[in-house]
C-alpha cells in the first residue's frame, strides 16, 4: 500500500520496507471518526482495507462530502504539508484497517528520502489545484455537469470494467450524491433518475454502474484520462 502512495512511488522496496516500520495499523469501525476537522494535523493515513468519507462543515450548518478513499489512497495532513489543523473530517464508511504516521516520524522520512521529499511538495500542490478546481465547479457548473463529473470521479478511483460498464461497487446514496456536488437530494435524485432513463447509468443499494461513460464525461465537460 505504501508503494502507491504518490510521493512513495519512486522508491525502492527496501526503502519502503524501511519506511513502513514508521506506520502503525489501526483498525476502525464502520462510521467512526478518524479524526474531525479542526483538530490538530498530527498524523497521515494510508488507507490498507475499507473506504473512508471525508467531509467539509460549512458555516451554514451543513456537512459536504467531499471524497470516497479506497485501499492506498493518503488522507490526513501535518504542518509540513501546509496544514497546521485538518481542514475536513475523515469518517469510515466500510471496516477499515488504516496506516498512520506521527509528523515527527514523517519529518524523519522525508529528511533521510530527499525523493520522496519532492514528491511530497507536488502532492501538496496538487491537492491545492484540485481544491480550487472542486470550488470552480461547484460555483460554475450545472446540476446535471456536477453529478456526471462526480460519478466520472469515482469511477476512475474506485471502478472496474464490467461487461462494457463502469461497476462502483459502493453503497451511493443520493444524500451522499448531493453532498459531494453541493446540490440537494431532490436534485441529485432528478439528475440520476433522468441519466438512469437515459440509459447512462444503472444502480442497486450496494452498487452503480456507469453504462456510457463518454456521455457523461462530455456531460461533465472533462476528458477521461
Amino acid at each position: 500500500m505504501l508503494h502507491r502512495v504518490p510521493f512513495f512511488r519512486p522508491l525502492s522496496h527496501a526503502e519502503i520496507t524501511d519506511i513502513n516500520r514508521s506506520f502503525r495499523a489501526r483498525s476502525v469501525q464502520p462510521g467512526e471518526v478518524i479524526y474531525a476537522a479542526g483538530a490538530p494535523a498530527e498524523h497521515l493515513f494510508v488507507i490498507a482495507i475499507g473506504k473512508v468519507k471525508l467531509v467539509r462543515h460549512t458555516l451554514g450548518g451543513q456537512d459536504v462530502l467531499l471524497d470516497i478513499l479506497s485501499g492506498g489512497d493518503l488522507f490526513g495532513s501535518l504542518a509540513v504539508l501546509g496544514d497546521a489543523h485538518y481542514p475536513d473530517t475523515a469518517q469510515a464508511q466500510t471496516a477499515c484497517c488504516v496506516l498512520a504516521v506521527s509528523a515527527s516520524e514523517f519529518r524523519a522520512i522525508l529528511q533521510n528520502h530527499p525523493v520522496a521529499a519532492i514528491g511530497a511538495l507536488e502532492f501538496a500542490a496538487a491537492r491545492l489545484q484540485e481544491a480550487h478546481e472542486s470550488v470552480s465547479r461547484l460555483s460554475s457548473a450545472t446540476a446535471e455537469a456536477r453529478i456526471a463529473a462526480i460519478l466520472i470521479k469515482l469511477a476512475q478511483k474506485l471502478g472496474h470494467e464490467q461487461e462494457g460498464a463502469i461497476l462502483i461497487q459502493m453503497p451511493l446514496s443520493r444524500q451522499d450524491i448531493a453532498e459531494m456536488t453541493g446540490t440537494t437530494v431532490e436534485t441529485a435524485s432528478r439528475v440520476t433518475s433522468q441519466f438512469r432513463k437515459d440509459g447512462l447509468i444503472d444502480s442497486g443499494r450496494q452498487w452503480v454502474s456507469l453504462t456510457n461513460p463518454d456521455v457523461l464525461a462530455q456531460i461533465a465537460e472533462i476528458e477521461q484520462t
